[in-house]
Order: structure tokens, then sequence, then C-alpha cells
């Protein structure tokens, strides 16, 4: 039998996994009112067997809202033999590898380059490599990127494109200084967790009534910000926003959520149209990719912050983004860039520019993945929680195998090996697309239960 010298990765399995969120009208907003959350998930298959509980594997994903999963899945398969065949020891040793050898594939550059739906597949293929390196070391990510040498994490990152924004040196510097009372903060945050804002009351589909109530249970559960979906109507937004602020009290932030449906001058007259209500953020106001269009409108709805970030394709548009002071707050997302690697290198840039971090959750599995490097940057990196909470929406947690648990308005901290991207085999045999259990059923006409 092999052992880690020896172990190879022997396959890389793709499935097509969907859930009927749009039914119920979870996760709908102005831009996206019927979404069906979605996985590309992909399993990195080794011959290294950890013991009695089987063979060790690489769990990841890339989250999309239904329709072109299978798109997206088409681009991890074609990754395979990019990564079959590599030592378990060397990738779980250097990630990086795995990243730098991906992005730096001619062929593959020429699909992006390092963006869009390939690297979305890059970031699903890494990111099962940090679930692979965690598992092996016994650690959930976020501690394993924790207990990092400081010099060994800034080699994880590409530098290309941002030297200009931030130097290895600089990420080394800023990492030994955040290595500086790690210990006291792991102690605090895995007594205490890390702060979460709920959007679960907000979605653009919900009558008033299920808006207040969600909202009040919000904060009876210990939430100090709630997110509310924007951008339709202008009439309703005012109507919605008042009502939400009213169940609330003035001392919740309310963040409200245009996801990219405005031009920037309608950015700005959209938000000031709404400030009588005390919008904490407006959320991608505009395309995530005008960085002077997020620029205009953050000096144009002051003192509401501007936030971006769900949809920023790489760490060089984030770069730029903060150079140009066009954000008050920095949304990261596990599954949209090129993985943890990156992910690190867009940390670095928000530390050194100071720049608050409040990753986008939600969706298929991104609030079990996010919560990792949240986690990370508090402890080793940038050392506080001041203005900082990540998402969390609740629904279709239970079909992973280490769910997101938040107690209090606090996410918990995971303390299972891996990166907590392991779905249960029920829930892959009931939700894969068209031909688990679920589905076979419903294309089939029949009735069955929503949920495995």
């Amino acid at each position: 039998m092999n052992d880690h010298r020896t172990a190879r990765i022997t396959d890389v399995e793709v499935v097509d996994i969907r859930f009927p969120t749009s039914r119920d009208l979870d996760g709908s907003d102005a831009m996206n009112p019927d979404p069906d959350y979605s996985a590309a998930y992909v399993v990195l298959r080794t011959d290294a067997d950890p013991g009695p509980d089987g063979r060790l594997a690489g769990h990841a994903f890339a989250f999309t809202i239904g329709r072109g999963n299978e798109v997206q899945a088409a681009a991890i398969t074609a990754l395979r033999e990019h990564v079959v065949g590599r030592s378990v020891d060397a990738v779980c040793a250097d990630p990086g590898t795995v990243s730098r050898a991906l992005n730096g594939d001619s062929q593959l550059r020429w699909l992006g380059p390092e963006k869009g739906v390939m690297h979305m597949a890059i970031g699903a293929v890494v990111n099962a490599v940090w679930d692979l390196a965690a598992r092996r070391a016994g650690k959930p990510v976020w501690k394993l990127l924790s207990d990092a040498d400081p010099e060994w994490l800034a080699d994880q990152v590409d530098y290309r494109y941002i030297e200009d924004a931030l130097s290895r040196p600089e990420a080394v510097a800023l990492l030994r200084s955040g290595k500086e009372g790690s210990a006291g903060r792991e102690a605090l945050l895995l007594s205490r967790g890390y702060p979460a804002y709920t959007t679960s009351p907000g979605w653009l589909g919900h009558s008033d009534e299920k808006l207040v109530r969600l909202s009040k249970q919000a904060v009876a559960d210990g939430f100090t910000q709630i997110k509310l979906k924007v951008g339709a109507d202008l009439a309703d937004d005012v109507r919605r926003l008042r009502t939400a602020r009213a169940a609330v009290g003035p001392d919740v932030r309310i963040a409200v959520d245009a996801n990219q449906r405005w031009n920037v001058t309608e950015a700005i007259d959209w938000t000031n149209a709404l400030a009588a209500s005390d919008p904490y953020w407006i959320e991608e106001p505009t395309s995530p990719d005008d960085i002077l269009g997020h620029a205009t409108v953050r000096r144009g709805v002051t003192p509401v912050k501007v936030a971006t970030g769900e949809h920023a394709q790489n760490r060089i548009v984030f770069k730029q983004l903060l150079q140009a002071d066009a954000i008050d707050v920095l949304q990261i997302d596990a599954a949209r860039v090129g993985g943890v690697n990156e992910n690190l290198a867009i940390l670095l840039l928000a530390a050194k520019f100071g720049v608050p971090v409040c990753p986008h959750a939600g969706g298929v599995g991104l609030c079990e993945l996010v919560r990792h490097l949240s986690m990370f940057d508090y402890v080793a990196l940038s050392g506080t929680t001041d203005d900082r909470v990540i998402e969390y929406v609740d629904h279709l947690h239970e079909h992973f195998e280490d769910p997101a648990v938040v107690s209090d308005g606090h996410y918990t901290a995971p303390t299972m090996p891996g990166f907590s991207s392991r779905m249960r085999p029920g829930s892959i045999t009931a939700y894969r697309y068209p031909d688990g259990t679920f589905w076979a059923a419903d294309l089939a006409g029949q009735e069955t239960e929503t949920r495995p």
C-alpha cells in the first residue's frame, strides 16, 4: 500500500449538483430573480490511505446559480490532465505549485486570462488541494494558514501584476506582524467565534411581512447587521428599507446590495434616495469591472460606504479598487477567484491598504469555505474583527459534513480537518443533475421532498 511519500493524485471527479432554491425565491435579487444554487463539485482522489476512514481526498467546488453549471463542471474536468499523477506530498507541501502551474499554462490563460469560468475552475482545484493538505495535516484550513511560517505563506502568493502595490518583502512583514499575539486571538476565536451578518431577511422576493419577521428574528438571534437586496424598483426599495429599519431599530446596521444593477449616476441617485433609512453600505452598485465607476459612486454617496468584490475577477481588480480609493469594504469570495492562494494575495492587499474585509457568502457552501479565510485573517494577519463581518445565509448547510454554525451572531470556528467543503454522499446522490433522485423524480413530474 502506498504511503504519503509515494502517494499520487489518481483522479479528478466532477459532479454537477443543483438545488431548487428558485422555488422559494431564496437568493433572489434584482439581477438574479430565479437562482437555483448549484455547485460544480470536485474531488481529488488519491491512493494515500490515512487510516480507518478510507483514502485521503480533497474536496471543493465552484459556485453557480443553475443553468451553465454543466459548463463550469466541464471546465474543471478539462484540468484533469494537469493534476492527475502529482505527488500528494509535493502538493500538500506547496499548494502554490498547482496554482502556478494552472494559472501559468499558456493555453488555459488564453481562455481568461485569470478570469471567468476557467479561473473559477482553477480556483476549485486549488481549493481542493488545500482541503487535501489540511486533512493530511489534521487541521482546519484556517489553522493551517495561521500556523504557517510567514515566509512560506508569502511564497504562496503570485505577485505578478500586483508588485506595484504589494511586494513579497511587504507581505512577509505583514505576516510576521500578524503573528504577534496570534495565540491569544486564536483562543478568543475558539471561545467567541467570528462576527456574522445575515442576508436571509432581505431577498427581493420576500413580502414585507416576511421581511419584518425575519429581520426581528435576526436581531433576536444576535446579529447586529442585516442586508437587503435592492435595485428593481426605487419606491419599493424605499418602503422596504424603511420597513426593515422600523423592525430592527436605529442601532442595527442595514447594508443594501444592488448586485450590479445600476449605471454610475443611477447608483448615486438611488443610494442617496435611500439615505433617510441610514444604510450602512451599498454593495455592488455597478459593474464589478468598473474601478473608476466605483470611485465615483463612493464620492457621491458618502457617508454610505461602498462594498464590492463578490464578482471581482482577480487580485489585479482588487489592487486597482484599493489604489483608486474606490471601496470602503472589500468582499472576497472563496470560489470566485483562483482559490486560497489568490485570496491570500487579496487579504494581504487589504491589510496593506487598511481596508476591512467582509466576505461574500451564502450560496452553496460559501459560508463553509470563506469563514476559514476570515478567521486566518483575524488570527494571523489583520489581528482585528473591527468593522468586519462574514455574510451568513441560513440554507443548504445540512448538505456538508462540516456545516457552518452561527451562534449569537457569530460563526463558530470549525475544528474538523480540511476546508469544510466535503458534501454528504446522500446530498450528492439526491441533487446530482439531471439524474439524482430528486431531479429524476422532478423531471418525471413526480412529487418528491426538497430535502434528502
